[in-house]
């Protein structure tokens, strides 16, 4: 039987949205929720200090060892190892809660943690990373603390020195570092706008006209940083919807088609087989049990 997404907001009635939450306390106490495809709309920095589960991904698994940070981008689907046998803490935060200024959204939105166009960042820590730890703990005692007016703004300052930290690291551990520059920031905006309008806009002549740029510049821009050309990228997005839809929820082929902008439903299954090989009933069913 397949599983609907799971679609969680912050926790309502809090000073902030920020929160260090127990993993390991929350599989415990609601391990059917953990364990279940889920999405939510704050972004989630997971410490996994023991075990070595696999955490699944938008279909992808992210093989885990101790002592790995995890890095998830607001609105990833994602389900913890149904076997356990790990111990994780995780920051939770909202962009509300960090985004004070445009410096703030910018940094966010472009930073390699949250928007490795390659894939899920993960950070092996060992003996010389203590600084990880001890930030995490700073953030904890701050929580514990009395509320008083500074409370957000030290853990926000924390929290962003954690990630300039976390990003130093991460290009220690094998990243390819994608070259600043026009190509960069187009393939940047370009993707922003597709997973705004994916559901819409399919054309690539249409993101580029928005971008002020011509076909030819923007497949320039993307096939250096990505190795993709604009209509690839927007067909990837329009298809992971619908894996995750085809998956994880119980709407007709017909409904999914048409929520992703495909009014005749012979379109959608021919666009699916074309880009997956098998039709989106011949996808469900593997799913299914």
């Amino acid at each position: 039987m397949t599983e609907p997404i799971k679609k969680y907001d912050f926790k309502e009635g809090m000073s902030f949205e920020f929160e260090i939450v127990s993993i390991s306390d929350l599989y415990k106490q609601s391990r059917q929720l953990l364990t279940a495809p889920h999405r939510t709309a704050f972004y989630h920095i997971v410490w996994f200090q023991t075990g070595s589960p696999t955490h699944i991904v938008d279909f992808n698994p992210v093989p885990v060892q101790p002592n790995t940070l995890l890095f998830l981008n607001k609105d990833t689907v994602q389900l913890f190892d149904p076997k356990g046998g790990f111990d994780a803490k995780a920051i939770l935060f909202t962009d509300s809660f960090f985004c004070k200024s445009e410096a703030d959204i910018r940094y966010l939105r472009s930073n390699i943690l949250f928007n490795d166009l390659m894939g899920v960042t993960s950070i092996q820590l060992d003996e010389a990373s203590s600084v990880f730890p001890t930030l995490f703990s700073l953030m904890e005692m701050e929580l514990r603390a009395s509320k008083e007016v500074h409370q957000s703004d030290m853990l926000k300052n924390y929290l962003h020195n954690f990630l300039l930290l976390a990003e130093r690291e991460r290009r220690k551990q094998n990243f390819l570092e994608i070259k600043k520059g026009p190509d960069l920031d187009y393939t940047i905006l370009f993707r922003d706008l597709v997973e705004a309008q994916y559901r819409q806009v399919k054309q690539v002549s249409s993101y580029a006209s928005s971008l002020g740029v011509s076909e030819k510049r923007l497949n320039q821009a993307t096939s250096k940083v990505l190795g993709k050309t604009p209509k690839t990228i927007i067909d990837d997005r329009v298809m992971l919807e619908a894996k995750r839809l085809l998956s994880h929820t119980r709407e007709s082929v017909k409904e999914i088609g048409y929520e992703l902008g495909f009014h005749e439903p012979t379109n959608f299954i021919k666009y699916f087989r074309k880009h997956n090989g098998n039709t989106p009933v011949e996808f469900r069913e593997q799913f299914t049990f």
